[in-house]
């Protein structure tokens, strides 16, 4: 254990020599005095999935004092579209456990994300970031475990080719230098998250790559460690939002779209999900195999499938991305190591053997029980998700798999251990749902099943109603079809979906 934190690589986190969870108004205002900060930032989610930023100069001692106990007000009309203008004030209340030293600005400059109140100064119930919570705590109450969560962070950079060692067409899966061309804007991403609280678990090249005119495309990815989900929606933010301005420092464009352009890998935003009680993973039982209550939780993602596209998959190219060979599931089902299904259950650590004692015949048994790393992966969700609204509806599904009195009879029905794109399985494949085909039919899903997610007020009936209202608008039922006859149609919803979430 590391108990002076040297390790870290979180400047405050090593500077005050304790975890983010304890830092308290007087950590925040030590490390301003003692390391000269100029500046404060405080920000915030909004609807469109974005960061807002309010900017503060530090005046002096007590003008810090009031904005870190006070916050400040903001339009939320502005922010939200289910606020009224003519009552819109909201405040916002930095949230010091995720307090950054910002690696971008010129001044030295301390950042937080912060939290919505209302007039009346309680947490805004409909506000994302309060709706997760609710969640998390609504499956906490129900079934005496925690919700965790991380995220794959999938995204293209794009920048003119210098026609020096092509990539194979379709075939960058952690490709190396120098015909992945990017490793280097990567790795000083995950250094500068890492540096801002993001846990991460790895980063890598992925599949897509192609060349268009004299640009390069090239698909990354950036995967995270489970945390809470409140913890991993707030680092999700925070790193699409070092990629972007990172990627505009150097001259790249940055997109997570779900897809750009026909016949090649779309990026996704897969969410990585495990039970904890007490500091144990619960996802695997005494015979290291997947529990009951992983089995529970799976019925639920099963159940509401279709209606969390609503909150996954939120413009018209996200069903562009949604179609079958692709890597992207259609069907609600799950199944072990299959990128075909929807979960996936990847490969566990739950071999007898230990594989690093026999690579390296020098190295003894370590005896660690490499199980705890179990997760489930849902795969359906894309860049243009509402991070918060997204956990919150996989909480909400996970605890209504508990609700479910036949939930491990859904679980053995929706199992799947073959592609079930394949001409052999038709059969199976014509017994499964599938997921919905475009923004329209999502909205229906979720007014379908909108009173599951609107229990115990978690989420409120205004911000579903926003939801489906935002994906009618599309009018997209046949769109899908239009853009695949017609190059310039696609191309202009690509342009115009290019900087989604």
């Amino acid at each position: 254990m590391d108990n002076n934190f040297s390790t870290t690589k979180n400047q405050i986190v090593r500077f005050l020599k304790k975890p983010s969870s304890q830092f308290t108004k007087q950590d925040i205002i030590k490390v301003v005095i003692e390391n000269e900060i100029e500046m404060i930032n405080f920000m915030y989610p909004a609807q469109d999935g974005r960061l807002k930023t309010l900017n503060f100069v530090i005046n002096d001692y007590e003008y810090l004092e009031t904005i870190l106990t006070t916050g400040e007000r903001v339009d939320g009309s502005s922010l939200f579209s289910f606020i009224q203008a003519g009552s819109s004030d909201l405040y916002v209340i930095p949230k010091f456990s995720t307090a950054f030293i910002d690696p971008f600005s010129e001044y030295p400059t301390l950042t937080m994300l912060c939290s919505f109140f209302d007039k009346d100064g309680n947490p805004l119930s409909s506000s994302p970031e309060t709706t997760l919570r609710k969640a998390c705590d609504a499956f906490t109450a129900k079934t005496g475990l925690e919700f965790h969560a991380m995220g794959e962070l999938e995204y293209y950079v794009i920048a003119e080719d210098d026609g020096k060692y092509p990539a194979t067409d379709q075939r960058g899966y952690h490709e190396s230098a120098p015909f992945a061309k990017f490793n280097d804007f990567r790795t000083k991403c995950m250094a500068y998250i890492a540096q801002i609280g993001g846990q991460i678990k790895y980063g890598h090249s992925e599949v897509g790559n192609f060349k268009f005119g004299n640009l390069i495309y090239e698909q990354n990815e950036i995967e995270f460690l489970p945390v809470p989900a409140l913890e991993a929606a707030d680092q999700l933010m925070l790193a699409k939002w070092v990629i972007r301005n990172l990627g505009y420092e150097m001259g790249y464009d940055v997109t997570f779209a779900p897809k750009i352009t026909t016949g090649k890998a779309g990026s996704g935003l897969h969410i990585h999900m495990r039970l904890m009680k007490d500091g144990k993973n619960m996802m695997l039982n005494d015979k290291k195999v997947l529990s009951d209550d992983a089995k529970r939780m799976i019925a639920g993602l099963m159940k509401l499938a279709p209606s969390i596209t609503a909150f996954g998959n939120t413009n018209p190219t996200s069903y562009f991305r949604l179609v079958p060979h692709q890597e992207a599931p259609t069907n609600v089902c799950w199944g072990d190591r299959n990128r075909s299904v929807l979960v996936r259950v990847p490969l566990g650590w739950t071999a007898d053997t230990d594989m690093c004692s026999l690579a390296n015949p020098l190295t003894p048994p370590s005896g660690m029980d490499a199980s705890q790393k179990q997760t489930v992966e849902i795969r359906s969700a894309d860049g243009s998700a509402d991070i918060y609204s997204l956990l919150a509806s996989l909480a909400v599904a996970a605890r209504y798999g508990f609700q479910m009195d036949d939930a491990l009879d859904v679980a053995k029905d929706t199992y799947v251990d073959v592609n079930i794109h394949d001409k052999a399985n038709e059969a199976r494949l014509a017994t499964l749902a599938q997921l919905p085909a475009c923004c329209a039919a999502s909205a229906d899903c979720l007014n379908a099943q909108r009173d599951i997610y609107e229990q115990q007020d978690i989420f409120s009936p205004n911000m579903i109603d926003g939801i489906i209202a935002k994906l009618k608008a599309y009018n997209d039922e046949d769109l899908a079809r239009l853009a695949r006859e017609d190059e310039n149609l696609m191309l202009k919803l690509v342009n115009e979906y290019f900087y989604c979430g």
